[in-house]
């Protein structure tokens, strides 16, 4: 007798559990169906006239994930192929550390055609070119900064920044001036200039590399002493890109100082003095320098006075003060263009101009 489940006239012969079981084994997964190529049309696509019961299914959609993948991979080969040209095309690449040349170095003494002019530095200062001069680091102002070629203006700006750093720090600064330090200038300097610094420091000379005055300026604290603790400075910064990897700053100030005798005595000698200072200093950057805020010295040259023009301003540099004068005897010294020794370079002196002291 057949049971509930089966057909009346039971299970057909040669067909061991019914046609049900001949299928049970066949399953129709998700990937299978999207591998098919042919569908089934909807019932309305095949209302439509000449309708076909199926239609083929491309190899776009049956490999969906497959195109996929490949447009991933196309996106990414565009990403990399970018950010390669950007970084190609990019003018502000940080430029390679290049080695700093030595320092070339000039010192002019000033010399005055009379007596130096003597009184308070307020009156000195009233009465002197350096009247509407601004005071210390005010004088030292940043020109309107741009970009180069090769450098962004942030670059720019870091350039003239570092370049008045060191003139602060080796211009105005009172313990350098005063000669108990050389610190705040030496650590602004590129490590390649360091052995002739120190050089200059511990023996300075007159040999177009080694004079201190071109690097900083002091004065002998036996001798001399600041009346007025801050300088007046009037002068300017300009910059220029002298190659792909190179920036270039030259800053032209002048700094006026008023400074008496080291040691106060009464009359005319206690009065304070100006002793006036033009310094040209050209400097050079790399992309390394700006980024280490530091700075290569290519030329310094200086031109100061009141001094005798005998006097041995490569070191410290010697003012006249309040009532002295440069001795008729002083002049340039003798170079014996026979001696070997040490380099052609005669020392240099110049005459101060009257117009440049207090005219009291």
């Amino acid at each position: 007798m057949a049971g509930r489940g089966d057909p009346p006239e039971g299970t057909p012969e040669g067909f061991p559990g019914g046609g049900e079981d001949e299928y049970r084994s066949v399953v129709f997964d998700e990937a299978f169906i999207r591998a098919a190529h042919l569908q089934e049309l909807s019932a309305q696509e095949r209302m439509g006239e000449y309708a076909q019961a199926v239609r083929s299914r491309s190899s776009w959609e049956s490999r969906g994930g497959s195109r996929q993948a490949v447009l991933l991979v196309l996106l990414i080969l565009l990403a990399f192929g970018t950010a390669i040209y950007l970084g190609v095309r990019n003018p502000y690449l940080p430029p390679v550390d290049q080695r700093a040349e030595p320092l070339r170095t000039t010192v002019v003494p000033l010399a005055p055609r009379g007596p130096v002019p003597g009184g308070t530095p307020a009156q000195l200062f009233a009465h002197s070119p350096a009247a509407e001069y601004r005071t210390g680091a005010a004088g030292i102002n940043l020109p309107v900064a741009g970009r180069t070629s090769h450098f962004s203006e942030s670059q720019v700006v870091t350039g003239l920044s570092i370049a008045k750093d060191y003139l602060v720090a080796s211009a105005l600064e009172p313990d350098v001036l005063s000669g108990a330090t050389v610190r705040p200038a030496r650590l602004l300097l590129d490590p390649d200039q360091l052995e002739q610094f120190d050089r200059s420091v511990e023996s300075p000379a007159d040999d177009g590399r080694h004079a201190l005055a071109a690097w900083l300026i002091r004065f002998d604290p036996r001798q001399v002493a600041l009346a007025e603790p801050a300088a007046r400075v009037q002068g300017t910064l300009r910059f220029e890109e002298t190659g792909p990897d190179t920036l270039d700053v030259t800053a032209d100030h002048t700094y006026t100082y008023a400074l008496r005798p080291a040691v106060r005595g009464t009359g005319p000698a206690a009065a304070a003095s100006l002793f006036t200072v033009h310094r040209v200093v050209h400097f050079r950057f790399d992309g390394e320098d700006l980024r280490m805020h530091r700075a290569e010295l290519l030329t310094s040259t200086v031109e100061a006075g009141p001094q005798a023009c005998g006097a041995d301003t490569t070191g410290s540099l010697k003012p006249l003060l309040a009532g002295e004068r440069a001795s008729d005897a002083g002049g340039p010294a003798v170079t014996d263009p026979y001696a070997t020794a040490r380099p052609a370079a005669p020392a240099l002196c110049g005459v101060l101009a009257p117009s440049a002291q207090p005219s009291l």
